[in-house]
């Protein structure tokens, strides 16, 4: 998988799965599966670190989880995430970003928004580096938004996000993430588009989907957003399997001899 299998998929009419991962254990696990991308995304702030928004997130961050994430699926196309400002810093500071984040083995970058970088994407697109847009609910622009919120439910802030789309696709990106917009709205850009959308929260008329691995597994007891189906009780098993080795330890059925030296 490529950049150019992401747009073949979407003249085929062929949906694309993505998955965000941030370790190189699940990292093997998703290597062993179909999904047709791995994004190494910001999120591991919040996820992996317990930050509560991606905000503290840095290049050097993002570069030991990419290392992680590739060591784990090397036959997997890996998309990792430029982190706050680190795109908006001139252009020279970006493209030394992008050095370290490619360099780490990432496939693609995913940059934030459009207005007012847009030379940094387009320059990065002709440097070689294949470019994921990220528009609608941007979490690097949290506090601009007073909290997490659904975005482009004014007429006004629709068109706005689906001029931004546009402008993505005319500076060169291979793709775009909607996040967080009504469904309506991801409807209608997907179709003015020729490259994939990939929602995530933004109703199933995108080209793809995109979900945390750990939202997905279900592996979260206190966090359930709306768009984040659990296709497994995680959270539960690991909970059962913690209780059924402390059970053992403490009876003294583990470890058995066949688990001894």
């Amino acid at each position: 998988m490529c950049a150019r299998h992401f747009l073949r998929a979407k003249a085929d009419g062929r949906k694309l799965s993505l998955v965000t991962c941030y370790d190189y254990t699940f990292a093997r696990l998703l290597s062993k599966t179909t999904v047709d991308g791995i994004l190494v995304g910001d999120s591991a702030g919040m996820v992996m670190h317990g930050y509560r928004s991606t905000l503290s997130v840095n290049v050097e961050l993002m570069r030991l989880h990419t290392e992680a994430v590739v060591r784990g699926a090397q036959d997997k196309f890996i998309i990792s995430d430029m982190p706050f400002l680190s795109f908006r810093k001139g252009l020279s500071a970006a493209l030394d970003s992008a050095q370290v984040l490619m360099s780490a083995g990432a496939h693609a970058l995913k940059v934030e928004g459009v207005d007012g970088h847009e030379d940094v994407i387009q320059r990065m697109a002709q440097s070689g580096i294949p470019v994921m847009g990220h528009l609608g609910l941007q979490p690097q622009s949290v506090h601009a938004y007073g909290g997490f919120r659904v975005q482009g439910r004014s007429d006004a802030a629709a068109r706005d996000i689906a001029r931004q789309a546009k402008t993505l696709e005319e500076l060169g990106a291979f793709a775009v993430v909607l996040e967080c917009i009504p469904a309506s709205l991801a409807h209608e850009i997907t179709g003015d588009l020729g490259i994939p959308t990939i929602g995530i929260g933004a109703g199933a008329g995108c080209d793809g989907q995109i979900l945390v691995l750990q939202d997905l597994l279900g592996m979260n007891t206190d966090f359930h957003p709306k768009f984040a189906r659990a296709f497994s009780d995680g959270a539960r098993n690991v909970l059962d399997a913690v209780a059924n080795f402390d059970d053992a330890v403490k009876s003294g059925a583990f470890p058995a001899p066949e688990e001894s030296y």
